[in-house]
């Protein structure tokens, strides 16, 4: 029983270190808990961890990439757009709430905050509250979704699944192509579209 836990915490993980828009890390924790009829609290808790570790190593590796892959500028930028969301304080932290409670990847959260070297101690908190929230209402559903589960099937590719994954493309392209400092400084909206190495 206790390995099945294991596989909660483990594909909660590895949903949330991958630095591209994937899915969820809820999808595989209800898979898993439907499948073995695992207790819901317990999913939720380990999923959870396993969810925050994997965003906390995320954070860790994706400035080694930025370095090696975006000019020096881009990482200069988004560093720049770090400094400005820490500034920010308690508002920051309520930005990063509301935002783990939307119906959309964090991925692109963990790698700004990654690429501008922002501790990750100063992101996960406040993730911690929206992950939790959003995970539990998602395998609360659970019982619903196994038991309706051709319906869920046939909907797997729906407008929400496409428009969810797009929205967080965009993000992540907002993110490396917008020229953040000019646009907080300078109140100019630039694209900047050589910033690979």
């Amino acid at each position: 029983m206790w390995w099945q836990y294991c596989l909660v915490f483990l594909g909660a993980l590895l949903f949330d270190i991958v630095p591209f828009p994937f899915l969820p890390a809820f999808t595989i924790m209800l898979f898993l808990q439907i499948f073995f009829h695992l207790n819901l609290w317990a999913s939720i808790c380990i999923g959870v961890a396993g969810s925050i570790l994997g965003r906390y190593i995320l954070t860790l590796y994706i400035p080694f990439i930025s370095d090696k892959y975006f000019k020096p500028a881009k990482n200069e930028d988004i560093m720049f757009l770090g400094k400005k969301l820490k500034e920010k304080g308690w508002k920051s932290q309520l930005v990063i709430i509301a935002y783990s409670l939307l119906p959309l990847p964090t991925t692109p959260l963990f790698v700004a905050g990654g690429m501008s070297k922002i501790s990750p101690l100063y992101i996960i908190p406040a993730f911690f509250v929206g992950k939790f929230i959003s995970d539990t209402i998602a395998l609360s559903f659970g019982k619903f979704a196994s038991e309706n589960i051709e319906t869920i099937e046939n909907h797997i590719i729906s407008w929400q699944s496409i428009s969810g994954f797009l929205a967080s493309l965009l993000l992540l392209f907002a993110l490396i192509f917008i020229d953040w400092r000019t646009l907080i400084q300078k109140k100019k909206f630039l694209l900047k579209f050589k910033v690979f190495k």
